[in-house]
């Protein structure tokens, strides 16, 4: 399974790069899934459609793509404009962001779990417990808005916890509807990007119930999309956070490994939570290749800049000791993510 969900999306990537290149007219040499030596294929016009040794990752190879290799032909992708490499480069990119869309489009379809909105434990001494909140309780309502779901819930106490000091809950207690005040407290908490936030706690925890909420075309467009820029926001927030210090590389970061092992467990609790974690894989795919950095998309986008700013593209020579540089960065940062997978996710980080 997960050779079958690296292989999509890296197919998904490439495809993206291929579209685009034929589309502007550049010759495409070989579309390649997988790495290493050739096992089969078959050669369609001038491109060379094969699958390689190596089952993980690929590659789109387009006449003229290494400058060393370009010969000024008219069909080499150095020989077009810098716009129209531009959207070749990142059209990877785009293909993956476009399929994660798609995917929790249809996740949306299919149904989502969720918890309810009934209160499975109340804490001693929180605000909850002195207002009567008890156990068994279905939360209709806060402040005169509508939850039905857990996540609801949590939401609408945040919301409603910044504009007003209690919480006017409507609850559903044994068929009979009850008012019930609550005063949440407002505690210092670590988010999921280990930073200190203030956070209204009332002291309630869900119940086990999981119910499945499914939406027609239209609804689950919307939410698709509503969880696709929230995943995104996120992802660069935990990017700049990591740059910056803010978040530790050791615990925060994953790389084939770990992906491999959050593929397996999803792949065990079935088809929506292995949609969801393949989803989330090809947005990130989507954000990490555009990150300016050399030897990703992103850092040709950069070489393409400098070129626009410049009025001529970087001597071949430069571009070569940029690259190498970036390259032997980027394996010993893989590398080391490789080892903290190990450490966290495989018998040989026992203790």
């Amino acid at each position: 399974m997960v050779v079958i969900v690296f292989s999509v999306l890296i197919l998904i990537h490439e495809a993206g790069h291929l579209f685009a290149a034929k589309k502007i007219g550049v010759r495409v040499e070989a579309f390649s899934l997988g790495m290493g030596k050739r096992l089969f294929g078959a050669k369609i016009g001038d491109t060379d459609y094969r699958v390689s040794l190596i089952p993980f990752g690929g590659y789109c190879k387009m006449a003229g793509d290494e400058p060393d290799e370009a010969e000024g032909r008219e069909y080499e992708f150095g020989s077009k404009p810098a716009g129209h490499r531009f959207w070749v480069l990142v059209a990877g990119s785009l293909s993956n962001y476009i399929f994660a869309f798609l995917i929790f489009w249809v996740v949306f379809m299919i149904g989502v779990p969720v918890l309810s909105s009934g209160v499975g434990q109340i804490l001693n001494g929180y605000p909850a417990q002195k207002a009567g909140l008890k156990v068994g309780d279905r939360i209709l309502s806060i402040n005169e808005t509508k939850v039905e779901y857990w996540d609801d819930l949590v939401e609408t106490i945040q919301k409603e916890s910044t504009i007003s000091t209690a919480l006017e809950m409507i609850v559903d207690r044994d068929g009979k509807i009850i008012a019930i005040d609550v005063i949440p407290e407002i505690n210092e908490v670590t988010n999921i990007f280990g930073q200190k936030i203030r956070r209204p706690m009332i002291g309630i925890a869900p119940q086990s119930e999981i119910l499945t909420v499914s939406y027609g075309p239209i609804e689950a467009f919307y939410h698709g999309g509503g969880r696709l820029l929230s995943l995104t926001g996120m992802t660069y927030k935990g990017i700049w956070l990591l740059v910056t210090g803010g978040l530790p590389v050791k615990k925060s970061v994953s790389g084939p490994i770990g992906i491999g092992f959050l593929i397996g467990q999803a792949a065990k609790l079935g088809l929506v939570p292995l949609l969801v974690i393949t989803a989330h894989i090809s947005m990130a795919l989507a954000v990490f290749n555009l990150l300016p950095f050399p030897v990703l998309d992103g850092g040709h986008v950069i070489f393409l800049g400098f070129e626009r700013l410049r009025g001529r593209p970087l001597s071949i020579k430069t571009q070569e000791i940029i690259t190498q540089a970036a390259l032997i960065l980027l394996i010993a940062f893989a590398l080391f993510v490789s080892w903290q997978d190990i450490i966290k996710f495989t018998p040989f980080g026992g203790k």
